[in-house]
């Protein structure tokens, strides 16, 4: 056990999980706190695999989704808890055109190209050191990972504070001019898995979202008011579910951008986005510097096998990925999605957990 001053998190290594192909082995990391809320992190694919956390009773559960040992994560197709790049979300036709070249990149997804490919960093094996109270981990995407060009090199700090607050900083540089789109992918149920995801209540400070095409590629930019999409004002995901939406059945469910209000300090998350468990007492809160995020409902977890004897079902799960907008290097705005040799990319999210009598 590592540890430092009391009124911040401690963090502890695991022992090995077994060998990973590259030689390597494969570890865990716990960053725990004063109040006994533990999250933990795998260096394979800088997973987030475990939160741990009391609810209004006391009773300490898990609020993520997960595989039952890591040889899931080896494969992750759901993308459990993962740390997504290079590219988070889709990209048309899996190419994009940068400096008068074009660059075709995996097409995973049909023909699009989903959340970094074949390569992408939630299957790499990520170096971890311990930064003062937090986990720093630490990966290089060479120069045509999944057809991405440049060397790209990525650090994500996690830190797990003693409001239960967990805060993931990225940063990122490179050789060479790059698409570059970070996000964290975990699966979240307040109520530790007992239940659905039906009655969280949900709040979006967003009015507007974007649309999408049967393949989940952005058509187009939509106001949220009068729509399934209006959480402006908290409401449970369950009945919106039902909602006789066209947007709705495209996304089999939630699975859509939301546009985010502009930042008024360009290193200072604002608070995007509450999700409240009425049984549990559990609140998380998200905030964020990056421009977009994503309200995945969980729309395609049906038999996945889970920790428990069941397997996983529809919405079962929720995921809020803060990132940039889908397709956007095909876009207008393209260029703030570039990142170029000198800059450094950085993005702070951070999920906070609070407790309601």
């Amino acid at each position: 056990m590592i540890s430092n001053d009391p009124m911040h998190s401690t963090l502890s290594r695991h022992e090995t999980i077994r060998q990973a192909p590259a030689g390597r082995n494969y570890s865990y990391y716990t960053l725990s706190n004063a109040h006994d809320s533990r999250v933990v992190i795998s260096d394979l694919g800088a997973n987030l695999i475990s939160w741990f956390a009391r609810d209004r009773y006391g009773r300490v559960q898990d609020i993520l989704l997960g595989y039952p040992d890591v040889t899931g994560y080896e494969t992750n197709p759901v993308y459990f808890g993962g740390l997504i790049g290079r590219w988070a979300n889709r990209i048309e036709a899996a190419r994009f055109s940068l400096d008068g070249v074009e660059y075709r990149v995996d097409s995973n997804e049909g023909r699009n190209h989903l959340h970094g490919g074949d390569a992408g960093f939630h299957l790499a094996l990520w170096d971890a050191e311990r930064d003062g109270d937090g986990l720093l981990m630490k990966y290089v995407s060479h120069e045509g990972d999944g057809g991405f060009p440049g060397t790209v090199r990525v650090a994500v700090r996690y830190c797990l504070d003693d409001q239960d607050a967990l805060t993931i900083d990225f940063s990122a540089t490179s050789d060479a001019p790059t698409p570059i789109n970070l996000t964290s992918h975990p699966y979240f149920n307040l109520n530790g898995g007992t239940a659905d995801i039906y009655d969280h209540i949900l709040s979006i400070e967003a009015d507007s979202y974007l649309t999408i095409d049967a393949s989940a590629i952005p058509t187009g930019r939509a106001e949220v008011s009068g729509s399934a999409f209006d959480f402006r004002q908290p409401a449970p995901i369950g009945p919106r579910l039902a909602w006789p939406d066209p947007q709705l059945k495209l996304g089999h469910g939630f699975d859509h951008c939301y546009c985010l209000p502009p930042l008024l300090n360009e290193a200072e998350p604002r608070e995007v986005a509450t999700v409240f468990d009425p049984g549990s007492g559990r609140q998380l809160t998200v905030a964020t510097t990056a421009p977009g995020l994503q309200f995945y409902s969980g729309n395609f977890l049906d038999g996945v096998q889970g920790r428990k004897p069941d397997p996983y079902r529809k919405h079962d799960g929720f995921c809020l990925e803060a990132q940039a907008f889908p397709n956007q290097i095909n876009g207008p705005d393209k260029e703030a999605v570039i990142l170029r040799p000198g800059q450094v990319f950085r993005q702070i999210t951070r999920y906070a957990l609070s407790l309601w009598p």
